[in-house]
């Protein structure tokens, strides 16, 4: 069935964003693919377009520049495309102290994590309340609900992203727009490769990306301001309760699950 709406998605070749390209693409929804690599880009613009007989474009860019959102922002223009679901998938981790980690990681977790999904949302909300029309899903992280020992700063971006996501979606309420924080836990994608992180306890069983992508769909299409998703039988009782458990021993847990197994 083939939808006159369009997606644009970030981070779309990697492994949750392709779950997502798959999910959205599924249900006739045109896509706009963003990502790093113009190969891998145009590769997977090829194989959706001829897989699902959609409209599919693609922008290169990289997000540690300064300019990364306005440039997607300006391109989408230039194509003449209205944009109905903006999906902010792109992200970066890594493992380490933050006295470990360099001044430049970090920053440039700061500017993929908060920066320019923050300002993607500036510049494509405005046209969506203009038409009382478009949904924004934000990909968050269970990680959002305690400080993370040995991934400090990847655990504050995404604190920072959910609370944002939350507060605008309340701001919105009264409309037909809203933003949905998706929270999964530890997936099987490149991103624990990209992060050092394969070696961890915390993703040994990490889940599969598909579910987490379904999940989210649903639940930016119904306008719902969290979803929880994918998390292991092990993490479901434990998400609800870390708020209020006691903040050094839950601290103590973290670490030690994203300790590596060597």
């Amino acid at each position: 069935m083939m939808s006159n709406k369009t997606a644009l998605i970030t981070g779309a070749t990697g492994g949750l964003g392709k779950e997502f390209v798959k999910v959205f693409a599924g249900n006739g929804i045109n896509l706009i693919l963003v990502g790093r690599n113009p190969q891998k880009l145009q590769t997977l613009r090829n194989s959706v377009q001829k897989r699902y007989g959609i409209k599919v474009n693609s922008i290169a860019v990289d997000f540690t520049n300064d300019d990364a959102a306005e440039t997607i922002y300006n391109e989408t223009k230039k194509l003449g495309v209205q944009v109905d679901y903006l999906v902010n998938n792109a992200g970066l981790g890594g493992q380490g102290t933050f006295l470990e980690r360099s001044f430049d990681q970090d920053i440039n977790m700061a500017k993929v994590n908060m920066m320019v999904p923050t300002k993607l949302m500036k510049l494509f909300l405005p046209d969506m309340v203009n038409r009382n029309a478009g949904r924004v899903l934000n990909v968050s992280s269970s990680a959002a609900l305690i400080p993370g020992p040995l991934q400090a700063e990847y655990y504050a971006t995404k604190a920072y992203f959910t609370s944002l996501s939350n507060a605008v979606w309340y701001e919105l309420k009264d409309t037909d727009v809203s933003v949905t924080a998706l929270m999964p836990g530890a997936m099987d994608t490149g991103f624990a490769k990209a992060g050092g992180l394969t070696d961890t306890k915390m993703f040994a069983n990490g889940v599969s990306p598909k579910k987490v992508a379904e999940e989210g769909y649903e639940a930016m299409l119904k306008g719902k301001m969290n979803v929880f998703a994918g998390l292991p039988g092990w993490q479901r009782p434990f998400v609800g309760l870390m708020p209020m458990m006691p903040k050094k021993a839950t601290m103590g847990f973290v670490a030690s699950q994203q300790s590596t197994n060597k």
